[in-house]
Order: C-alpha cells, then sequence, then structure tokens
C-alpha cells in the first residue's frame, strides 16, 4: 500500500502539478498532534486510481504556527469531533469524492500550511486566508461556507449587524414597543444627515425606548375598550335573552292616540302597533302583558284611545275596556240604517253623513257582482256590512269605514261558495241566499230556531205549497220598509201595503236583505231542517218561538200568543 505523502515510491515532481506548490514533500515534518487527532492509529485506505482535483496553493512558511494551533485546537475538541466530524462525516466525504488514500502517519512538515485534504477536525477544510493566497484557492471562494478557526487563532464573536429592529435586552421585544420617536429620528438626521437609517444604527448605538410607556397606555386603552365592549354586548345578550324586556311605568302621560287594530292580529302585531304609536316601549313587554292578563286574549280589532308611554299591562288593561274602544260594533241583524248613525256619532259627523256616502259610492266599496241585480233594492248594502267590531276613529273617512265591512263580508261569501248553494237550494242567485238568511236573523230567536225557521221560507216559497201558496207573510219585512220593530201590526195596515218588502201582500221574497246576518243565521240557512214547518209564533212575545205544520196547528199557537200578551 502507497502511503499518502510525498515519500518514495511517488511520482516525478511536474511544474503544472497543482497539488504542489514551491516544495516538494520531501524533509518535511510530521505535523505534531497530526496521529491524536485520528484517534492515535494511522489510517489506510484501498487503492485508487488518482485523479487531478485542484487544492489550490500550498503555504509559504505558516507550517509552525499552524502546526501549535492545530495541535492545542485538537486537544481541546479531540473527543467531540472524533466520533461526530470525522467518523460521520469526514469518511464519506474522502470516500465520496474519491480522493487519492492516504496514511496518516506520511503527513508532511515543512512550509506547506495545509494538506491536501481538510482537517477531519475541520470540517470546512480551513482553506480561506491561510494558504497565502498566491494562486487562486479554488476551495476558498466567497460562496464556499467559513472554516471553524482553531481556539488559538479565534476571535471574538463579532456582533450581530445592527438592522432597523432592536429586539431589545430580551431578544424579544416588540418594535412596536421600542426604538426612537420623532424625536429620535431629528437627531440622527441632525448629526448624520443623509445617511440612511440602518448606517446610522451601524455604529452600536441603540435607540431610545421612549414610545415604550406610550404604546402601553394604548394597549390599555385598547384592551380596556374591548372588555368594555365585550362586557355591554354581553349584557345586552343578557337582557334579550333572559332579563325583563323594556318597559314604561305607570299609566301614562295625558297625550292620547288612536291605535287601530286589523282584524286577525296576533299579540306580537297588536304590540307593534302600540310601539309604533308610543303607547309601550317594546312589542315583548306587551306580548308577556297579553300572555299573563286571563282576558288579554280576547282583544278584538278596532280602534282604541290610549294614553302615550304606558306600561305594557296598563294598556292591556285599557283595550279590556269598552270605554277606550274607537270602534263600530255591527250586530248581527243589525240594519244599515243604525250602522250609518255610530259611524257618524264615532267620525263626529253630522247626521245622515254616511248613509249619504253609502248611497253616491256603494260601487266603489268592493261588492261582489252579483250583489246589485235588483233595481229595487232600498239599499245596496244591506246584507254586506258584515257584522263585526271596525275602526272607526276620528279623523277617518265613514267610506273607508264602510269599505271594511263590505270586504268582510265578500270573503265571508265567497268562502261559503253562495254561487254553488243557492243553485242547490233553488234559489236564483247568491243575493237572494244573503235575503234569505237576513229573514231567519230577523225571525228566529235562538239558535235551535234558525235551521226551523230556514225551512219555513225555503217551504213557503214553493207556489204550490198548500198552506200559503207562495206568500212568507213576515212581519220582519214590513218593519224594514216602515224602519220600525214592531210586532203588533194591524191586518189592516199590512193588507193595505203594497211596497216590494210587505211580504203580505208581494209573493217571494223581497228584493234584498232586510239586514245583516251572522255566522250562524248564514249557516243555519245553507243547512235547513226537513221537518215539514211552515209557520212559526213567539208566543211569549221575546224569546220562545214554536213551530207549526199546518193552519190549524198555526191558530193555537196564535191563540197561545194573545194570551200572553193580554190581546
Amino acid at each position: 500500500m502507497t502511503e499518502y505523502g510525498r515519500g518514495p515510491g511517488s511520482e516525478p515532481w511536474h511544474p503544472e502539478d497543482p497539488l504542489y506548490g514551491d516544495g516538494g514533500w520531501e524533509g518535511q515534518q510530521a505535523r505534531p498532534g497530526q496521529q491524536a487527532a485520528y484517534g492515535g492509529q494511522p489510517q489506510h485506505y484501498p487503492e485508487q486510481q488518482p485523479q487531478q482535483q485542484h487544492y489550490g496553493d500550498w503555504g509559504d512558511g505558516q507550517q509552525a504556527a499552524y502546526g501549535q494551533a492545530q495541535q492545542q485546537y485538537q486537544q481541546q475538541y479531540e473527543q467531540q469531533y472524533e466520533q461526530q466530524q470525522y467518523e460521520g462525516q469526514g469518511q464519506q466525504q474522502y470516500e465520496g469524492q474519491g480522493q487519492q488514500p492516504y496514511d496518516n502517519g506520511g503527513w508532511g512538515t515543512g512550509t506547506h500550511a495545509h494538506a491536501q485534504y481538510p482537517d477531519p477536525a475541520d470540517p470546512y477544510g480551513q482553506q480561506a486566508a491561510a494558504y497565502g493566497g498566491q494562486q487562486p484557492d479554488y476551495y476558498g471562494t466567497p460562496d464556499a461556507y467559513p472554516p471553524p478557526e482553531p481556539p488559538s487563532r479565534r476571535q471574538a464573536e463579532p456582533e450581530p449587524p445592527q438592522t432597523d429592529w432592536d429586539p431589545g435586552p430580551d431578544q424579544g421585544e416588540h418594535a412596536f414597543f421600542a426604538g426612537g420617536d420623532d424625536a429620535d429620528d431629528d437627531s440622527d438626521d441632525d448629526s448624520g444627515a443623509g445617511r440612511g437609517r440602518g448606517e446610522r444604527r451601524g455604529r452600536g448605538s441603540k435607540p431610545k425606548k421612549r414610545r415604550s410607556g406610550y404604546a402601553c397606555l394604548v394597549v390599555l386603552l385598547v384592551l380596556g375598550a374591548g372588555v368594555g365592549g365585550v362586557g355591554y354586548f354581553g349584557y345586552q345578550f343578557y337582557q334579550d335573552r333572559f332579563g325583563a324586556p323594556p318597559d314604561f311605568a305607570g299609566d301614562g302621560t295625558n297625550e292620547t292616540v288612536t291605535v287601530e287594530i286589523p282584524k286577525g292580529a296576533f299579540g306580537s302585531v297588536i304590540g307593534q302597533k302600540l310601539k309604533e304609536a308610543g303607547v309601550v316601549k317594546s312589542v315583548d313587554a306587551f306580548v308577556a302583558a297579553q300572555s299573563d292578563n286571563p282576558e288579554g286574549k280576547s282583544i278584538q280589532a278596532g280602534a282604541y284611545i290610549l294614553h302615550k308611554q304606558m306600561s305594557a299591562a296598563a294598556a292591556v288593561e285599557m283595550m279590556l275596556d269598552p270605554k277606550s274602544q274607537n270602534n263600530v260594533l255591527v250586530r248581527p241583524g243589525e240594519r244599515n240604517l243604525s250602522v250609518y248613525k255610530a259611524i257618524d256619532a264615532k267620525l263626529d259627523l253630522s247626521a245622515g253623513t254616511t248613509k249619504k256616502v253609502a248611497e253616491q259610492k256603494h260601487k266603489s266599496l268592493g261588492l261582489p257582482s252579483w250583489a246589485n241585480d235588483n233595481s229595487e233594492i232600498k239599499d245596496p248594502l244591506e246584507g254586506f256590512l258584515y257584522p263585526g267590531t271596525y275602526a272607526a276613529a276620528k279623523g277617518m273617512k265613514p267610506e273607508a269605514v264602510l269599505k271594511e265591512m263590505v270586504t268582510q263580508a265578500a270573503e265571508k261569501y265567497e268562502a261559503l261558495d253562495l254561487e254553488a248553494k243557492a243553485k242547490a237550494l233553488k234559489l236564483d242567485n247568491p243575493l237572494q241566499l244573503v235575503t234569505v238568511a237576513s229573514l231567519v236573523q230577523a225571525e228566529g230567536k235562538t239558535e235551535d230556531d234558525y235551521r226551523k225557521m230556514a225551512e219555513v221560507v225555503y217551504n213557503r216559497l214553493d207556489l204550490a205549497n198548500p198552506e200559503t201558496y207562495g206568500l212568507l207573510q213576515f212581519d220582519s219585512t214590513f218593519n224594514y220598509l216602515k224602519g220600525e220593530s214592531n210586532i203588533n201590526i194591524s191586518e189592516s195596515e199590512i193588507n193595505s201595503n203594497q211596497d216590494p218588502y210587505n211580504t203580505y201582500t208581494q209573493k217571494g221574497l223581497p228584493p234584498g236583505p232586510i239586514g245583516n246576518p251572522g255566522d250562524i243565521a248564514m249557516k243555519a240557512t245553507l243547512n235547513p231542517t226537513h221537518d215539514g214547518w211552515y209557520y212559526f209564533v213567539a208566543v211569549d212575545g221575546v224569546s220562545k218561538t214554536e213551530f207549526a205544520r199546518t193552519h190549524d196547528e198555526f191558530q193555537k199557537l196564535k191563540d197561545k200568543f194573545n194570551e200572553s200578551s193580554g190581546n
């Protein structure tokens, strides 16, 4: 095996051989400590074919100093680098690069500062400054990693370059809390005009931390605002979910307002109307008060005169009091003339105003197309002011009130499908069905009477019936044309009147309804009994009605009535 170095058996020196510098390997002394650095034994590697590689210049006279430093360096770090650097990395590096085998014992001495291979204890090869620099160093270029210096030649660690960011003594202070303020910048500009900020800081001076106090104050303010905001919204969330809803206290101010509640309105809708008018403070407060009041659900549609800024409980109580209701109530069977007078009173209008509006504007109020098919009808709106409660507050127009009533009637009749039902009951049109219902409503006294009364009407309308031959003979129709409610009518008065509404002298139904039938009378009209009733008499003159099938039975009921009335 050939040892690494210039000994016997080496090839002759060639002037252009880059492995040689000013002198050869002959006569060189072994480097002190060389054997210890490699574990105390010569290192042998298998023979390989030599390859030309450039290792730069050999040193000129620096061997002695390097040897002493290297020995001192190797003794200090012998154990540390023996396993990590040489065995783990150096051997792979040397073998992997295909360099010539060498024997550690054949290391020469002399003026050469470095061997051909880097020191195993020095992973970076020590190529840079110690070679003299006469020729280009292929391993010492600026791109190469700087080799670690031996302990004897090491210098103090250079301070890290100064930058615009000063981490402060704890190496973790954010730039927001450190650095000069505007005054520092001005002083720097005065002392070194034209120089960059990094250049000024490069002299080792640290900026004064004048903003740290202000920054902390800003942070505290921001944190305080955040905590306050979270607290506020948290309180609002708690109040919305678990707290009592906002509410006024007491019975309100002296200022009053009129609030119109639409039909079918739920508590939330009523509460919204009251809140918009300034009566209650919140919708939730009203809904809660309405639920707490046993009568709260009985609040009806209509207009209410209420005070502003009332507690929700007080508002519910006042709406339940009829005195606060600014409404018009249409009762089942009530005639239009009575309704017109009530509207005039509620709207503070002169007597007859609403009646005149009804005559002039009835076609624009939403009547069904079949409502006015008889020119002898006294009032086109009769039978179409549907029973219920309607808002009628001062300042409203009478046509607005009337239109609400007519609209309600039209919707009800459409829902009952009166056109189909009229044909099934052998009537000419839906208007006749409403007329029958108005008669049932006027003549019946109790709910049980209505179906029997409806059968009486239908039986009498049959012109071939053997009892009346098509005459209804109802007192209610005669009272309607007279504008009265008299049950004691003389036969001479009745028989002398030939008005179309006088069913004693005119066969069939009157031209139109004689009042406004309610739900019960209307449903009874659509579902009459089939017991053969032709006659009825209010035997007590008030509420007790009895029915008969023949004229003889009728005479007995009539005698009973005369006895009760003293005739």
